[in-house]
Order: structure tokens, then sequence, then C-alpha cells
């Protein structure tokens, strides 16, 4: 049983009140936390920077390397020592010019088509007609000839036809 002498004049019991005490000495105690709001928002915004620069470095690598090696594989099949080759590549060879005088050659030969037009939206020229060829011994669907070929060029905008195997 309880009586009424152990009540303080507060309403709380000794626990209460002893828990409110210890609650109030740790709450001034406690060091509020410095923050730094504009050293936060540098480094936030500096990573973010770092962040895109670095995804736009190798999306530059990667297209640098694709570019090279179209370019690298394009001009070792005009050697001389391969004449007879040569003659074959130049029908399905596209030799795109870009704005600043430059020109890069594109074989087509064994794309299939739908690999050409996806290479042709990144050149921004045209699909033309597609022609089908029965040829034997051919992958269906695969890119036979391109018009016009090189040695004519091809720059943004132009229509390109194709050939490709009937199967």
């Amino acid at each position: 049983m309880t009586s009424h002498d152990d009540v303080r004049p507060s309403g709380c019991t000794p626990f209460e009140e002893e828990l409110m005490n210890a609650m109030n000495r740790f709450a001034n105690s406690a060091e509020a936390p410095d923050f730094d709001a504009p050293q936060i928002l540098r480094r936030t915004r500096r990573r973010r920077t770092l962040g895109i620069a670095a995804v736009a470095a190798a999306l530059i690598a990667a297209g640098g390397g694709t570019a090279l090696a179209t370019s690298v594989g394009g001009s070792s099949s005009s050697t001389p020592a391969a004449t007879s080759t040569a003659a074959k590549s130049d029908a399905t060879t596209m030799l795109y010019l870009f704005s600043d005088g430059d020109s890069v050659p594109i074989d087509f030969a064994g794309w299939s088509l739908d690999q050409a037009k996806t290479y042709m939206e990144k050149t921004q020229t045209k699909l033309g007609t597609v022609t089908k060829k029965a040829v034997k011994g051919c992958k269906p669907g695969s890119v036979l000839g391109v018009s016009p070929h090189a040695p004519k060029t091809v720059k943004k905008g132009d229509t390109v036809s194709f050939t490709v195997c009937a199967g």
C-alpha cells in the first residue's frame, strides 16, 4: 500500500523525479553538432562534377576507340597488296565524309541490315531502297552492297541504298 506521504510536491515518484533529472543532465551536457553547410555543398558539387567528368571521359574513350577501329579496319582493306579484295570490298564500303573534311571508310560486308541501320542512325544518313539478291553461300539478310559506295563520299543527310542476301 502506498501512502500519500511519499508523494512529492511536483506530483512525481522518486523514480520519475530521478529519471527526469538524468534526462535533463544528458540533454544539457551533449554538445550540439556543428555543420559546415557551405563545405558540404562544395564537396557534393565537386563529387558530382568529378562523376560527370568520369562518365564523359569513358564515353569519349569508347567512341574514340570505335572510330579508330573503324578507320584502321577500313584503311587496311584498301592497301595495294589486296587488289583482288579491294574491288569486292568497295561495293560494300561507304566512304563517310565529316563536316571538317575528314572521311572514314565503313565496310558493311557481312553486317546484318539491322546493324547497318543502327550505324546509319549514328552517322545521320537515311536508308534508301533495300534490294534482295539471291547469292549462293551468303548469310540471309547480310549486306552485299551499298550505293553510293567508295570512292564516292556520303555525308550527313544523304540517302544510302543496300543490297542484301536473300538466302
